[in-house]
């Protein structure tokens, strides 16, 4: 499809969506009119470029013309020039193949791995990091789980990261890249001898679906455990069995949720968890099938792979996948990922243009 009909299409749609938006009936329904201002808030960046670059060809064309009899006019014929130029490279970058969960919200689950207590102090020290840069950059996160170690470490915790307003990049497209293990190398609290030990993390990331009924699952493909809340170590923190569990038998997927206060709170945000790794894990194997052998992009890249690096005493941070190293890794902890985020953004859509040729 070349670009101005592309461009055709999605002012269409737009059209169409304002429409929509201003039907009183739309929003009677809460999620139809979710979906409809998502879908408008993907398009709006296109639709403001290419206006203005409309707006701007018209200015330099005009420019252009009133130069040849007045030649003060040739330094702003020049600069449209320019600016046309730039508005079409944004336009050509907004719309180039996209992966169509970008504007999700996602699930995301940290473990700690392999290392004891330090693991799990590392994983706690992961999940403040996402949750400042999260914070700072229009994100809002909910903790759906947790178990702590006893040192208040994190072995387990899942959460849920959206974004406050219905966005063209959604906080997959920036999440995405974080699926994998990541590994530590520092001096553990819990050590006397002062070695530098190596210990791991492991994330997962996973669009979750606006309803769990965009997924289909089988309740009696599913076992529902209640038991009560813990705290650290286990300890139970309420006399009500109001957590969560479900299993999901074909795959044997198990969520677990325990932050709401009632048992039927939680069976329905826990569903919600499970229906987001099932959506994930078709759309991985259907991937992997139609790849054939193909290279995977950064974004479905093996996650038993070790991914990135974080050096304390030489205060670097390594992303092994594109080659990126920064020695700001005090900064990157403080949700400081910007740099990172935007290289692998660059590297994911490199590789998706290649794709496409």
């Amino acid at each position: 499809m070349s670009q101005v009909s592309a461009v055709d299409d999605i002012l269409a749609e737009y059209h169409g969506l304002e429409q929509q938006m201003a039907d009183p009936e739309l929003h009677n329904d809460q999620k139809a009119a979710r979906r409809v201002a998502k879908r408008y808030s993907e398009l709006g960046p296109i639709v403001k470029v290419y206006r203005e670059l409309e707006s701007t060809r018209e200015d330099h064309e005009a420019a252009k013309e009133m130069a040849y009899e007045d030649h003060d006019f040739a330094e702003e014929a020049e600069r449209l020039g320019q600016r046309a130029v730039e508005l079409e490279e944004q336009l050509a970058d907004l719309l180039a193949p996209r992966d169509p969960h970008d504007g999700d919200d996602i699930v995301m689950e940290v473990k700690s791995g392999a290392g004891g207590e330090e693991a799990a102090l590392f994983a706690g020290e992961l999940v403040r990091m996402y949750q400042k840069f999260a914070d700072k950059n229009g994100f809002s996160t909910e903790v759906l789980d947790l178990a702590e170690s006893d040192l208040g470490g994190v072995k387990d915790i899942t959460l849920s990261i959206r974004s406050k307003q219905p966005s063209r990049d959604g906080a997959w497209s920036v999440f995405k890249f974080e699926g994998g293990v990541h590994r530590v190398q520092r001096v553990p609290v819990t050590e006397s001898q002062g070695r530098i030990q190596t210990s791991a993390a492991g994330v997962l990331v996973y669009p979750e679906p606006e309803e769990v009924e965009d997924v289909e699952i089988d309740e009696k493909d599913i076992r529902v455990d209640v038991y009560r809340s813990s705290g650290k170590g286990g300890q139970g923190v309420n006399t009500t069995d109001s957590a969560v569990r479900i299993t999901h038998l074909p795959t044997g997927v198990v969520v677990t949720c325990q932050k709401e206060r009632s048992q039927i709170q939680n069976r329905a945000r826990a569903m919600q968890v499970l229906a987001a790794r099932l959506q994930q894990m078709r759309e991985e194997e259907a991937e992997a099938e139609a790849a054939e052998g193909r290279a995977s992009q950064v974004r479905t890249m093996d996650r038993s792979e070790r991914i990135r690096t974080y050096n304390w005493p030489e205060n670097r941070i390594s992303d092994h996948r594109i080659n990126y190293k920064a020695n700001n890794l005090d900064s990157v902890l403080d949700g400081q990922l910007e740099e990172l985020f935007t290289a692998l953004q660059a590297a994911e859509r490199a590789a998706r243009l290649e794709a496409e040729n």
